[in-house]
C-alpha cells in the first residue's frame, strides 16, 4: 500500500533548508549567527569527521552536553551517516549515566568537558577510568564492552579521549562521494533515535524511533501556522523530546530562525524575546510560570509573540495557562509522550481560550485516540474518565532490548496504552488529567519513583522507602520520600540530599522527607500509595 505521507530522512532537512534559504539566518546563540548555508557546511564537516572516526551505520552515538550549536551539528550529522543518536539528559549523574551507556550499547560517547560547576568529563572518568590511561584509538572499557571512543568538546581532555576539534580535522580525508553514499543508504524506516524515558520497571527504558517522526512535526508546523518568518526561542533542552522536536526538527523543516540558549533563565528569555523579536516560545507550566512571574515581564516588549505550545493540561496548570494568554500570547495546548512520537494532539490557533488552557487538543492526522477501562480493556463512552490509548504511524518501534515491556505497552492491534487518565469529548477534544502509573512530572521531567526507591534503599538508615509526588507551585510536583528507618538510625532531609547529590539527577532527588513507623496497607498486603500522598500533603 502506498504511504499516505511523503517519507524522508532527518538528514535531508539541512540540505532542503539550505537549498531554499541559504542566506537567511538559521541560528542565533550567544551573540553568534549562522545562515542555513553555513549551518549545512558545519553539519557536513561533522558528518565526515564522524565517518573518519569510524562511526558505522546503526551504531549508537550518545550525546551528553547542554544546548549549543555543536549539539545540533552532531544530531544532524549522526542522522546523515545512518547512526543512531542517544541523547542523554545533562541532569543525570554517574548512576544514571552508567545505566544508559550500558543498556544502549553505546559505541561513541560525545560530551562537553564541563558546563558551569558540572564536570561531565570527571563523571565519565569515574564510571570509565580507562579513559584516564588508555590510547583513544584502542579504548577498551570493562564496564562498557561496546564503547570504542569518547569525544570531548572543550579545552579539557583525558589521555584516552578525542577532542572535538581533532574530529573536525578529519573531514578533508573523507571524499564527498563517501558521505553521499552513506546518506543515500539511509532509509526513512531506519532507527535514528534511542531516547530514554522513565518507566514502571524502576529503570529507564530506551524508546526507538525512525525518521517517520517527521510526519508529526510536519503536521505540528501546519497546525501552528509556522513559516520561515517565525523566530523560535529554544531554551528547552535539546536532549528532551520536546526541545528536539519543537526545536531541532521543526525549525529546519519550516526554515524558521532558532534563538538558542544553553539553559532556561526567565530574565534572559524575556530580553531575547524583545531583542530578537521572537514570535514563538514553548514550554511546560514551569517555564510559563517563571516568565509571567518575572519582574521584567510587563516591562518587556512582547508584541512580536504570536503563539507557543503550552505542554500540560493538568488542572494544576490551568491558572498558569490563563496568565500566559494575558501576558504573553495565545498558546496552543497539546499532549504527548516519547513513546508516541512526542506531541500527537494539539489545539488550533482559533480554539476557544478555555480549551487552550484546560484541554489537550485534537489528534494529529494519522493518529486516533480512545479511552478504556484499564481493568476490562473496554472502550468507554465520550466524557468518561479512563486510560488513554493511542495509535498511529509513528508509534515507537519498541523499547530497546525490552520485548516484554514493549508487548505490555503496545497491544496486538497497535494501540499504545499510555497509563494516562483522560476523557474525550464527543467532538474529539481530549483532556489529560494525570497518570494511572505512578510516574511523577517534575518541571516537565519524568521521574519513576521505583528508580529513586531502588537508589535510596542503599542508604544504611533506610529500612523501607516509598516515593510519592506532592504539589509544587513552580515544578507542578516534586518527589517526597516516605521512609521507615532501620532501628536506631536517624535521617534528615540534608542527609538524604547529600546521599543523592552527584549520583541522581537533581530533579529526581526528594524535596521532602516523611518519616513513618510503617505504611498504610491494603488487605492483600499492598502499600496504599494514595494514602501516602494524603499523609505527605
Amino acid at each position: 500500500m502506498a504511504e499516505w505521507f511523503m517519507k524522508t530522512t532527518i538528514g535531508n532537512l539541512v540540505d532542503d533548508a539550505a537549498r531554499q534559504f541559504a542566506t537567511r539566518e538559521a541560528l542565533y546563540f550567544n551573540g553568534r549567527r549562522w545562515t542555513f548555508g553555513q549551518f549545512q557546511k558545519d553539519v557536513e564537516r561533522a558528518a565526515k569527521g564522524l565517518i573518519e572516526l569510524g562511526v558505522a551505520p546503526g551504531e549508537k552515538v550518545s550525546l551528553w552536553m547542554p544546548n549549543c550549536p555543536e549539539w545540533l551539528h552532531i544530531f544532524y550529522a549522526v542522522a546523515q551517516i545512518g547512526a543512531v543518536l542517544v541523547p542523554i539528559n545533562t541532569r543525570l549523574r554517574t548512576a544514571d549515566l552508567q545505566y544508559v551507556l550500558q543498556q544502549s550499547d553505546t559505541a561513541t560517547l560525545i560530551i562537553k568537558d564541563h558546563s558551569g560547576p558540572v564536570d561531565y568529563l570527571a563523571m565519565v572518568g569515574e564510571v570509565c577510568p580507562e579513559i584516564l590511561r588508555q590510547d583513544p584509538q584502542a579504548l577498551s572499557c570493562e564496564s562498557f564492552p561496546e564503547l570504542q571512543r569518547v569525544v570531548v568538546l572543550g579545552d579539557n581532555q583525558c589521555r584516552g579521549t578525542w577532542n572535538w576539534d581533532q574530529v573536525l580535522s578529519g573531514p578533508a580525508r573523507v571524499p564527498q562521494k563517501m558521505l553521499e553514499e552513506r546518506r543515500s543508504a539511509v532509509d526513512p524506516d531506519d532507527t535514528v533515535l534511542l531516547m530514554y524515558t522513565s518507566g514502571t520497571t524502576g529503570f529507564p527504558k530506551g524508546v526507538l524511533h525512525n525518521h517517520n517522526i517527521l510526519g508529526i512535526t510536519t503536521d505540528s508546523i501546519n497546525r501552528m501556522g509556522m513559516t520561515p518568518n517565525d523566530v523560535v526561542l529554544m531554551y528547552l533542552p535539546l536532549f528532551h523530546a520536546f526541545g528536539l522536536y519543537e526545536g531541532a526538527l521543526m525549525c529546519w523543516q519550516a526554515a524558521a530562525r532558532m534563538v538558542l540558549t544553553e539553559t532556561f533563565d526567565a530574565g534572559e528569555a524575556l530580553r531575547l524575546i524583545e531583542h530578537e523579536r521572537v514570535t514563538m516560545l514553548h514550554g511546560f507550566d514551569t517555564h510559563f510560570y517563571d516568565l509571567t512571574s518575572h519582574p521584567n515581564c510587563e516591562g518587556t516588549d512582547r508584541s512580536s509573540l504570536r503563539t507557543g505550545l503550552f505542554a500540560s493540561g493538568m488542572a494544576s496548570s490551568v491558572p498558569v495557562a490563563r496568565r500566559a494568554q494575558e501576558l504573553l500570547c495565545p498558546t496552543i495546548t497539546g499532549w504527548g509522550m516519547t513513546e508516541v512520537g512526542v506531541g500527537v494532539s494539539m489545539s488550533f490557533l482559533d480554539t476557544q481560550v478555555e480549551d487552550r488552557c484546560a484541554g489537550s487538543g485534537y489528534p494529529l492526522p494519522g493518529y486516533e485516540f480512545k479511552v478504556i477501562d484499564p481493568e476490562t480493556g473496554e472502550s468507554l463512552p465520550a466524557g468518561t474518565m479512563g486510560e488513554l490509548c493511542t495509535r498511529g504511524y509513528a508509534i515507537m518501534q519498541g523499547y530497546y532490548k525490552k520485548p516484554l515491556e514493549t508487548a505490555e505497552t503496545v497491544d496486538p492491534e497497535g494501540w499504545l496504552h499510555t497509563g494516562d487518565v483522560a476523557t474525550i469529548r464527543e467532538d474529539g477534544c481530549m483532556r489529560f488529567f494525570g497518570r494511572y502509573k505512578d510516574i511523577l512530572k517534575v518541571g516537565g521531567e519524568n521521574v519513576d519513583p521505583i528508580e529513586v526507591e531502588v537508589f535510596l534503599i542503599a542508604h544504611p538508615a533506610v529500612e523501607k522507602v516509598q516515593v510519592v509526588g506532592v504539589p509544587d507551585t513552580r515544578l507542578s510536583e516534586v518527589p517526597c520520600a516516605c521512609v521507615v528507618l532501620e532501628h536506631g538510625w536517624q535521617l534528615s532531609q540534608d542527609d538524604l540530599d547529600q546521599f543523592c547529590r552527584g549520583k541522581l539527577a537533581s530533579f529526581k532527588i526528594p524535596r521532602h522527607l516523611l518519616l513513618l513507623a510503617d505504611y498504610p496497607m491494603t488487605s492483600s498486603g499492598k502499600v496504599q500509595k494514595f494514602r501516602l500522598r494524603e499523609m505527605a500533603l
